[in-house]
């Protein structure tokens, strides 16, 4: 039985050590007095994959009853990508989270997500249902389940704390074919680019950092940058699938 404990107990350290080692810093918010700026652009330059075509099955007063075509990835006339989350890895301290005009939220609209793709800060998240049919939104953090909600009424909000980092992915249990992504950020440098592509992370801490553009379709694509005091660096990203 000693034997048996001693195991036991010498599991759980393991287990401990290990637990320590994979979490995330905590991020330390302190005074950036001499930081820089990053402005980027993300591209793809590959041929752009066929439209993901959706005919919905059930709730079609609602969801439409006609072929859906959704674009896998939007780009622009200069190759410049819409709605990639770039952000700076493993970031310890630097300036402070922004304040957030509202707690964020995604919704349910017409059997789609609104937004589709958007980032916020570890905390609450809002989920909505504007239509008047059931949604059942679910997500996961690389396959880990962090909520499971049923919404059967129109106009009904639920709150659910997000603790766990990373890309989320949203789904709907009774519309399949709905797809939305949220990036819980570790710390607050971060983007969503634009219409054209750019982004711009201001207040960085000098230093080199290692900038991720992710998207959907591509995956994430890592690159160093090097932050000088006061001074704007400027890059460009290109993904690849």
């Amino acid at each position: 039985m000693r034997g048996i404990a001693v195991s036991t107990s010498l599991v759980m350290a393991v287990a401990g050590l290990l637990g320590s080692a994979l979490s995330a810093p905590a991020y330390d918010a302190v005074s950036v007095t001499d930081g820089g700026s990053i402005k980027g652009k993300v591209v793809f330059n590959g041929t752009p994959p066929p439209k993901r075509k959706i005919v919905p099955t059930k709730d079609r007063e609602v969801c439409g009853s006609g072929v859906r075509e959704v674009d896998q990835i939007l780009i622009g006339g200069d190759k410049g990508v819409q709605d990639a989350v770039v952000y700076l890895k493993q970031v310890e301290k630097g300036k402070a989270w922004p304040k957030l005009a509202k707690t964020p939220e995604i919704d349910n609209v017409k059997c789609d997500f609104n937004p589709h793709v958007m980032v916020m800060p570890a905390g609450d998240l809002v989920v909505v249902n504007t239509d008047p049919v059931l949604h059942n939104t679910k997500s996961f953090i690389d396959k880990v389940p962090i909520f499971n909600l049923a919404l059967p009424n129109q106009g009904q909000r639920i709150t659910r704390p997000i603790k766990k980092t990373g890309i989320m992915r949203v789904e709907c249990d009774a519309h399949g074919w709905m797809l939305g992504w949220v990036y819980v950020a570790e710390n607050p440098y971060y983007a969503v680019t634009g219409k054209d592509g750019t982004f711009t992370m201001k207040n960085v801490p000098p230093g080199t950092h290692i900038v991720v553009a992710w998207q959907a379709h591509t995956g994430e694509v890592e690159r160093p940058v090097t932050v000088k005091p006061k001074e704007v660096v400027n890059v460009a990203i290109d993904l690849k699938k």
